[in-house]
């Protein structure tokens, strides 16, 4: 059993957070699952530049990025929050590697560019493959490859990766059984009520009428993405809830959203 778990960013800044998506990543783990964790952090990153005078500029989502945000983002995404899973999962019994883009060039990027977006968006791309071979190896030697959301460009400069659509590409490039998505949200909301289950064919409709928007709109393009490449399961679990981790893991009712794969909409 092969499995991606994208860790929310808040959850990382929040020790109830923190120590709930460590316990159950490594429970993964030491159940036999190869399990790969990609990180974002975007609370802690803005806030960072905050501090450094930097202001934070938004197009559809992505954050534009230039050389010294991109360098803070490094600092902070795969300096900080990376050390700090990595080191709460090995707390809980299973050591765990943080990983950073150009470690064994383990996550390559290309450029990203949005439509309409005069100058591009700086140093922001695209998850365009990763070294299998090399994660392998290290789930061979009993390890958990945390990654934080950023890949190295053939033009050898790191770039900023949006964290839930890097986690879908490593899903697929993993050919993972599953994918997790640990968040800081009861699941995809419609009005105050969580949607248990969400049909693939519907996700254009809850974005397109504004039902969902902004981060989560991101995330469900992202659950898209991965179940178009034949990835069979997608979940959104809340990630302060015991438990959950584990419950949508063995494939059965489990707190938070689930994403219909294609074949059942289509057998639907």
């Amino acid at each position: 059993m092969r499995i991606v778990v994208k860790v929310a960013g808040a959850l990382l800044e929040s020790a109830e957070g923190l120590a709930n998506a460590s316990a159950q990543i490594a429970q993964l783990a030491k159940g036999g699952a190869e399990v790969l964790v990609v990180h974002g952090g975007g609370k802690a990153f803005t806030a960072t530049l905050a501090q450094m005078g930097i202001a934070s500029r938004f197009v559809k989502g992505l954050r534009v990025t230039d050389r010294q945000t991109r360098d803070a983002a490094v600092m902070v995404l795969g300096g900080l929050l990376n050390k700090r899973l990595a080191a709460a999962v090995s707390s809980k019994g299973v050591p765990a590697v943080g990983l950073c883009a150009a470690d064994a060039l383990a996550f390559s990027s290309e450029p990203m560019f949005v439509e309409g977006e005069e100058g591009g968006l700086g140093y922001v791309g695209y998850l365009a493959d990763l070294n299998l071979e090399f994660l392998e190896r290290l789930w061979h030697a009993g390890l958990i490859p945390v990654a934080a959301c950023l890949g190295m460009g053939r033009d050898g400069e790191i770039y900023n990766i949006n964290a839930d659509h890097m986690a879908a590409a490593c899903a697929e490039y993993a050919h993972a059984d599953q994918l997790l998505y640990l968040t800081d949200v009861p699941g995809v909301l419609d009005g105050e009520a969580v949607l248990e289950n969400v049909d693939y064919a519907r996700v254009d409709d809850l974005v397109r009428s504004g039902k969902v928007r902004g981060g989560m709109a991101l995330k469900l393009e992202a659950c898209r993405r991965a179940l178009d490449a034949g990835v069979p399961e997608v979940r959104l679990v809340p990630g302060l809830v015991p438990g959950a981790l584990m419950a949508a893991a063995r494939g059965g009712p489990a707190p938070g959203t689930r994403i219909a794969n294609v074949a059942e909409s289509h057998a639907a």
